[in-house]
């Protein structure tokens, strides 16, 4: 469990990184709040849950960027840990979190599945949970149904949870069966590298960055 070295004014965040992909699961509220979401919330589910006790948080809703397996494997525990919090992923991706095909789960020889969500979003949609406003953005290309959340009206500068779009000087994987590497590098220029260069990225893996840097430095996917 950590926290990242940066975090926007009026936000607390946490960390948890799960084992084998190294998988990034943040549990996000606003300053001064209880209410909380858990974004993809991977493979330690269990680290999850204690950190959400030993902060005595209230878990309204686990979200997913995307419905691959080191994603979504925590989504069961955590539903049963708060059956009242709203499980939600963007429709195009609603399949794969009953699907250990499509899932990706099932070439590794577990068959991993997740509840049915409660809430499917796409594109232009917001969430609202106590104080903590989201808005909803679809970036295809690592898998059809991809979407980034970023905070609305909380501060500066803008935080966005990514998922597998984008990474420090990286970029997701489109190799996969619903992966395209040209909607992939057309949701990161239309999507992210159109936020303020402060804003800052919160991957599905390794370390914050932030979309200047990323317009400067990212190699596969370069600034226009």
């Amino acid at each position: 469990m950590i926290q990242p070295a940066i975090v926007p004014e009026g936000l607390e965040i946490d960390v948890v990184v799960s084992p084998l992909f190294e998988e990034n699961c943040y549990v996000v509220r606003c300053t001064g709040s209880s209410v909380a979401v858990i974004i993809d919330p991977g493979l330690d589910a269990e680290s999850v849950s204690q950190l959400v006790s030993d902060r005595r948080l209230q878990v309204a809703a686990i979200l997913n960027t995307h419905g691959h397996a080191d994603h979504i494997a925590g989504n069961e525990f955590l539903k049963r840990c708060w059956p009242d919090a709203e499980l939600v992923i963007g429709k195009g991706d609603a399949d794969k979190l009953e699907d250990p095909v499509a899932n990706l789960s099932a070439p590794f020889g577990v068959a991993l599945v997740s509840p049915p969500a409660d809430r499917y979003v796409e594109d232009g949609d917001e969430l609202v949970y106590g104080p903590l406003r989201l808005w909803v953005r679809s970036t295809p290309g690592h898998s059809r149904g991809h979407v980034v959340f970023g905070t609305a009206d909380i501060g500066r500068p803008m935080a966005i949870f990514a998922g597998d779009v984008l990474f420090r000087e990286s970029v997701g994987r489109t190799d996969f069966p619903d992966g395209d590497t040209e909607s992939l590098a057309a949701s990161i220029r239309n999507v992210l590298y159109t936020q303020p260069d402060d804003t800052i990225i919160y991957p599905g893996h390794g370390p914050p960055t932030t979309v200047g840097h990323e317009k400067r430095a990212n190699p596969f996917v370069p600034a226009l």
